[in-house]
């Protein structure tokens, strides 16, 4: 289960997941919203639940305990579930609350331990902040913490990538969510002109590399193209879209996948709230069930075998295997004990080498 909270305090200039500011009240009637959808749903059952947002850590804590019950109730919902945290809104308190409601992943959103990356990014909290939180969490009994590294900032170096790198491996957390930014569309940073200010493409590859490799020397194994864990603490929630498996989600701007169809919120909160949360729509999809299978599976760092290529695409794959023993030979991927997976230098240019697979 995914449960979008779509309200923040500020908007970061990159961001462009659906959120807005919003009172207490609105809160509250949101959450109803949510939990009467939960309640629609029939015989079906759950294992990982995820808020993300937005800023979830901005709720009460009894608001999302709500959801929670209600989950456990209608989908005897048992296993993972993480809440999305700005450490700036996080305190003892909270930490508390959540752990007892049944919260027991935490993932922050530190996205650097430079101050000047952090201001230009627009985050709210300090590097300081980020240690007392991980401090804060450990106390409450959180065993699961994940930070979120960005890659391909304005005005990142080498050193910068390695000095956050070297803050991650003195807090004790068990996973690293580092991707890279992408610019996209309808953001502040789309309009500013900070494209200037960024990286270029080479640099960006090499923090990529860096960050791959400096974090696998401590002891965090790649298991996916910007996924990062200790062994056995992979994110169980994200796993489920990588491998194709159901998954519902609530809320405006929330997707599902479920018994072989795709379906979604609008990105609207008004129009969620009117409808009691029933304004779901099919997605229309131009891609064969397969494909999506493949673009999903070569994000894995295992990436696939051969028997289930052959189940998923039997008329196609004797083709794609061929074709990414190119790849192999270029380094850009890896053949071992009957699988095929991207390298690190292959995730770079993964968009290219999928769109000429398929």
């Amino acid at each position: 289960m995914y449960v979008h909270i779509p309200f923040c305090t500020a908007k970061c200039p990159y961001c462009d997941f659906y959120s807005l500011p919003a009172s207490d009240k609105m809160h509250r009637q949101y959450i109803k919203t949510v939990c009467d959808s939960i309640n629609r749903e029939q015989n079906v059952q759950a294992d990982t639940l995820y808020f993300g947002g937005g800023t979830p850590s901005l709720l009460e804590p009894a608001l999302l305990e709500q959801v929670i019950k209600t989950a456990q109730e209608q989908f005897s919902l048992s296993g993972e579930t993480t809440i999305e945290a700005n450490p700036c809104t996080v305190t003892p308190q909270k930490l508390v609350a959540w752990k007892k409601a049944g919260i027991n992943r935490l993932s922050l959103g530190m996205q650097s331990a430079d101050p000047k990356e952090q201001q230009v990014l627009g985050r709210r909290h300090s590097t300081k902040q980020v240690e007392q939180a991980v401090l804060w969490a450990k106390e409450a009994g959180f065993e699961n913490l994940s930070v979120d590294l960005m890659l391909g900032v304005p005005y990142q170096t080498i050193e910068s990538l390695l000095g956050s790198i070297a803050f991650l491996s003195r807090l004790g957390i068990q996973h690293v969510s580092a991707y890279l930014l992408k610019i996209e569309e309808g953001t502040p940073f789309a309009a500013s002109g900070i494209e200037k200010d960024l990286p270029d493409e080479d640099l960006t590859c090499e923090l990529y590399l860096t960050a791959c490799r400096e974090l696998e020397k401590l002891g965090f194994m790649q298991y996916e193209i910007s996924n990062f864990a200790k062994p056995g603490m992979e994110s169980k929630h994200n796993l489920k879209y990588w491998n194709s498996e159901d998954y519902l989600g609530y809320g405006p701007s929330a997707h599902s996948f479920y018994q072989g169809k795709r379906f979604y919120y609008p990105r609207d909160l008004d129009a969620y709230l009117k409808s009691g949360g029933t304004n779901r729509l099919e997605e229309a999809c131009s891609k064969q069930a397969w494909e999506d299978f493949l673009m999903l599976r070569f994000r894995l760092r295992k990436g696939i075998g051969q028997e289930e290529l052959l189940r998923c695409c039997p008329e196609e794959a004797r083709r794609i295997w061929q074709s990414c023993r190119r790849y192999v030979t270029a380094g850009l991927m890896e053949e071992t004990d009957g699988r095929i997976a991207m390298t690190p230098k292959g995730f770079l240019v993964s968009n290219a080498i999928l769109s000429q697979l398929l």
